[in-house]
């Protein structure tokens, strides 16, 4: 019998786990943290800045709201993420190609290897953006710099993936820091932000506003988590023949999913704020990041407060996690490949492959139209289309596969999950076709 190759296998069943009868709460949800740091660096990429920073903008605290019900779906879509690679021990690359013949597989295959590159273009740009801002370094050495990303990726993962898990939660950790220092230091409205998050009839009044909702939840529901997700959640060491391992493991899982989804969105949300605190009444002159980060350190925009220290504070946290997204976009890059063509590279091979044909659209576009903060930041929106557009070929199959009584026996999705995720995955759907339709 041929032997079953497992998703990420240096990964694993690495991370040995505390007894399911003897040990306390604590120790078990510290076993079990970590995957969902590495996920939700994904729900903090420049495409989520961009979104929430102009939606504060513009809007001040009322798209509140959306960001709390984009990061409530995430929460679902994650679950049954970590629920098909439990269960089946199959990540969603694996089970999906599983079922479909090869030319169509192949297809799917390349739909997802381009959603994969428009990942890793969001975090090539806002690197090369923070490198600016920190340094004054041209966009273009910017760009060319972030290939050596590779030696910071192959770094961390030496250490394993418990030590990465650890380095990516201090990077989330000081993030969140950073963007609390700096709401902080605003003058923030605690009523109107209280507020913000009670649904209101912007939406259906305001077509700008609807717009930026779309992209707020096109930049945060992504295909790369829901196939690194299901693939790191089996990371940890147990047995899935015994059903209170099994458990174990789904509960403990989604505890460590939701409270990083939760830190995700804090720091979300005090993006959002800060926009709305800071720059509110300026209007689409600061809906981007150079834009805020100048605006940072200019008394005539926020007054009193702006200083270096502001600007170089925000320019930091984009620098950590364009830095940070390389691991992620890596991991999820290859458990594509292996999934859908079951080829193998080493980590540093998959990552150079990525990164070089990343540059290629970036490098044309820029010497098309210059290398600028402008074209860089209208890339990363058109990276968002680009995830917006393979979204539903990847919900619908994850809904669809845990809906499968024979292949998740007890643990099937139950008629009403069934209905949520289907009408979900609509719901966003369309809501991604107007999105492209509005921008286009």
């Amino acid at each position: 019998m041929a032997k079953v190759r497992r998703s990420l296998e240096e990964i694993n069943q690495s991370v040995a786990v505390p007894d399911v009868y003897q040990s306390a709460f604590w120790q078990k949800f510290l076993a079990y943290s970590g995957p969902g740091a590495l996920v939700a660096v994904g729900y903090m990429d420049p495409g989520n800045w961009l979104t929430s920073i102009a939606g504060g903008a513009q809007f001040q605290y009322r798209l509140l709201a959306v960001l709390l019900l984009s990061i409530l779906v995430a929460m679902f879509m994650q679950a049954l993420a970590i629920k098909l690679g439990v269960v089946t021990r199959q990540d969603l690359a694996q089970a999906i190609a599983a079922t479909l013949p090869r030319p169509v597989r192949f297809a799917a295959w390349i739909l997802n290897e381009l959603a994969m590159m428009a990942t890793d273009m969001t975090g090539v740009i806002g690197t090369a953006l923070a490198l600016n801002m920190l340094f004054k370094l041209p966009l273009l050495w910017g760009i060319l710099l972030t290939i050596g990303d590779v030696l910071v990726v192959l770094l961390f993962l030496r250490f394993g993936i418990r030590r990465v898990e650890f380095i990516v939660l201090l990077a989330i950790l000081t993030v969140g820091v950073i963007f609390g220092i700096e709401v902080g230091r605003a003058n923030v409205q605690f009523g109107a932000v209280l507020s913000g998050f009670i649904p209101s009839q912007l939406l259906v009044k305001n077509h700008a506003a609807l717009i930026l909702s779309l992209g707020i939840l096109g930049a945060t529901i992504m295909p790369h988590n829901l196939y690194l997700h299901s693939s790191l959640a089996q990371s940890r060491r147990y047995d899935n023949h015994d059903p209170a391992q099994v458990k174990e493991t789904l509960r403990f899982a989604n505890w460590d999913s939701n409270t990083h989804l939760v830190a995700a969105f804090l720091i979300n949300a005090l993006l959002l704020v800060l926009g709305g605190s800071l720059f509110f009444g300026h209007g689409r002159a600061l809906a981007s990041l150079q834009a805020v980060f100048h605006g940072l350190q200019s008394s005539a925009i926020v007054g009193q407060l702006a200083s270096p220290l502001m600007g170089g504070l925000f320019a930091l946290a984009l620098l950590i996690t364009g830095l940070i997204s390389s691991i992620t976009s890596t991991l999820a890059g290859q458990i594509v490949m292996e999934g859908y063509l079951h080829i193998r590279l080493p980590l540093w091979q998959r990552r150079l492959l990525t990164r070089a044909v990343t540059l290629i659209p970036i490098l044309i576009i820029g010497w098309l139209v210059g290398f600028n903060d402008h074209a860089l930041e209208t890339m990363i929106i058109d990276a968002q289309v680009a995830l917006s557009l393979a979204l539903p070929f990847t919900i619908v199959p994850l809904v669809m596969l845990t809906s499968n009584a024979k292949l998740m026996k007890q643990h099937v999705n139950s008629h009403w999950v069934q209905l949520l995720g289907y009408t979900l995955a609509i719901i966003i759907s369309l809501l991604n076709l107007d999105l492209i339709i509005n921008l286009f």
